[in-house]
């Protein structure tokens, strides 16, 4: 690594600019711009600098920058280099997948549609992006009945000339077949500009139209025709009708928003235009080596509008983040778009509640990032090796089995037990356990207690196989199996309760960890102070999908326990019901959900239940469903 004092500049100018750091082979690895470059670059090369950028300033060798008149050519200029060179510490943002478009050829002699997932090219006219591909199939079928722009390859059109014999788009109404002279070149460029003008603008003037002209063949008595455009029009609506939601007709402009997870983030737009939901995309922005501090929604901005036409620039952007520097980001857009153009940022209202859906897409986007992540061997090798580095592991903690705690207010107390394989969930290993209360309830005993009986199976199960390892057929315990590292979720009291269990029983080759909710420590045996490990760690970010797995399972299973206890006290209100015929109903429904929506001859019906006492329970349960309700997802009861 250089020493950053060994290419550290001398009489930076106090003007604005763009600077660049190179690495020894003479490669950009970050671009930024500043106000005044001798404020910002001397920064780099101050004490106590961050993480990313220490690490940045440690590998380049030198650093240069070019003066601009300003903080809009700046911008610009900024934006250019990071397109062009893709430095690996500034932000990036990418495409989880590579979304299609719909394409004119409206410079072609004879005009074609067509879906695309191709870079955008010159002549053509894009509509777009659609997030779905089904629903641009769906949209395209309709275009082509109501516009019947040809459709086919270069060499399928020039073969039909020569034939002059029209396809079977021609035949069953979605090509006007230019290529036999159903239409002139003329007609048939005047139905392509209609579709654009179409996708462009909507559909508000083009369904009077197509009104009127079915009015004008009816009045010639044209009825085919008028019937084909009526078709044509219904068409339309459904299509304009699945996309506009209750979305206000007047309402146009673009919304972008952005969704933060820990380390992770992803980036969402809708392209609305006169009520109408015309595209939508996705971004994951790659924040592995971006510098901290960097300005997220520039970089977005950018990759949306760093290559858009003029007309693909709305005149309203509403984002649910303002960028930092909002008069260059703006007066850039302007520039591009040569006329007027406004940021902002709604706080209620219909546009607040659109931009809150399009976070919901940028966050469900981010989950599926994740997902493929998760089962991604390369990312989980690397962050178990994380683990083992940070925590100082005498091995590759391949099996992680981690614990936790639910209850309220010490009722109900259960535990969860999730095992990770390879940084993998092995969900047919997990495990609940009911903790036994009855010297009282304390969350660290809890703890020792789950770990105490886990360990124990570990031991008894393994000294069984050993018995029955002489047996071929003989299968092994899954509890058999040791842990290379338990981690429990919670600080130093839960790891030190933990530790007791494991000293108890002379086990010493199973390392342990906690993490801590509040500010993500991670917690060790012994240790008065806890491990900080970086934000975009992917060891931290396994250690969190554990301990956020763990704490989903044994909530699950405290909810259930908890709405039994409570439902099944209802029954035990009713004085004539003793033990074995509570059993009989819960044998016979299989629950008090059920019992409770049974009739009179139902509940008589079941033995050991009269006439007269299913008069009673059904007087019971429906005062109780007067009275108040359970919940039976939490258990809790709620009046009525």
């Amino acid at each position: 690594m250089a020493d950053p004092a060994s290419y550290r500049p001398r009489d930076i100018p106090e003007l604005p600019g763009v600077y660049r750091f190179f690495d020894d082979n003479d490669k950009i690895i970050y671009v930024g711009k500043a106000k005044n470059l001798r404020n910002r670059l001397g920064s780099y090369f101050q004490g106590n600098l961050a993480e990313k950028t220490f690490r940045m300033v440690h590998q380049a060798v030198r650093v240069d920058w070019t003066i601009v008149d300003g903080e809009i050519e700046a911008l610009q200029l900024e934006f250019n280099w990071i397109k062009q060179f893709d430095p690996q510490y500034n932000v990036q943002f990418k495409d989880d997948k590579s979304y299609p478009y719909l394409a004119v050829s409206i410079e072609d002699e004879f005009p074609r549609i067509f879906i695309t997932r191709k870079q955008k090219r010159p002549g053509l006219k894009y509509f777009g992006p659609f997030i779905h591909t089904w629903a641009l199939r769906s949209t395209f079928e309709v275009l082509l009945k109501v516009f019947p722009v040809r459709s086919c390859s270069q060499g399928n059109f020039e073969r039909a000339q020569k034939s002059g014999r029209q396809c079977l788009l021609g035949d069953i109404g979605k090509c006007a077949a230019p290529c036999v002279g159903w239409v002139t070149q003329e007609e048939h460029k005047d139905i392509a500009n209609r579709l654009v003008n179409f996708m462009a603008l909507g559909n508000a003037d083009i369904i009077p139209t197509l009104r009127q002209e079915m009015a004008q063949a009816s009045a010639v008595e044209e009825f085919e025709r008028a019937g084909k455009i009526r078709d044509q029009i219904e068409a339309l609506t459904r299509s304009r009708e699945s996309t506009d939601a209750a979305i206000s007709e007047n309402l146009t402009g673009d919304f972008i928003a952005i969704h933060q997870d820990g380390a992770h983030a992803a980036g969402s737009i809708f392209h609305i235009h006169e009520g109408s939901i015309k595209g939508s995309r996705s971004w994951i922005v790659d924040q592995k080596n971006s510098l901290e501090g960097e300005d997220r929604i520039e970089s977005l901005l950018f990759s949306i509008y760093g290559e858009s036409e003029k007309n693909e620039i709305p005149s309203h952007i509403y984002i649910n983040e303002l960028p930092g520097d909002l008069t260059a980001i703006t007066g850039w857009l302007i520039e591009r778009r040569g006329a007027l153009v406004t940021i902002s940022e709604p706080i209620r209202g219909e546009k607040a509640d659109i931009l809150s859906t399009v976070k919901r897409n940028a966050q469900y986007a981010l989950i599926q990032y994740l997902s493929k992540r998760a089962s991604d061997s390369a990312v989980s090798g690397q962050a178990l090796i994380e683990i083992e580095d940070e925590l100082g592991l005498s091995r590759t903690p391949l099996r992680i089995e981690c614990f936790d705690i639910s209850n309220i207010s010490g009722t109900s107390v259960v535990a969860s037990m999730v095992v990770f394989e390879d940084g993998v969930a092995k969900k047919s290993e997990y495990r609940r356990f009911i903790i036994d209360t009855t010297e009282g309830f304390d969350d660290t005993r809890a703890m020792h207690q789950v770990i105490s009986r886990r360990l124990k199976r570990m031991i008894h199960d393994r000294s069984e196989n050993l018995i029955d390892a002489t047996d071929a057929g003989a299968k092994v315990s899954r509890f058999a199996y040791p842990p290379h590292l338990i981690v429990v979720d919670g600080g130093a009291p839960q790891v030190a309760a933990a530790q007791r269990a494991l000293d108890d029983l002379g086990i010493k080759d199973i390392a342990l960890c906690g993490l801590a909710k509040r500010l993500e420590e991670v917690w060790l045996p012994h240790n008065k102070d806890p491990l900080i490990l970086p934000r975009t760690s992917e060891g931290l970010y396994l250690l969190q999908r554990i301990r956020d797995e763990a704490h989903r399972f044994a909530i699950t299973f405290h909810r259930s326990r908890r709405s039994k206890v409570m439902l099944e006290s209802i029954l035990d209100e009713i004085d004539q019901l003793g033990p074995s015929r509570r059993a009989a109903l819960l044998n016979r429904f299989g629950s008090v959900a059920a019992i409770k929506k049974a009739s009179l001859l139902e509940l008589s019906a079941t033995p050991g239940i009269g006439e007269k006492i299913a008069h009673i329970i059904y007087d019971h349960l429906r005062s109780a469903q007067m009275s108040g309700a359970v919940n039976t997802s939490t258990g809790e009861i709620a009046d009525a």
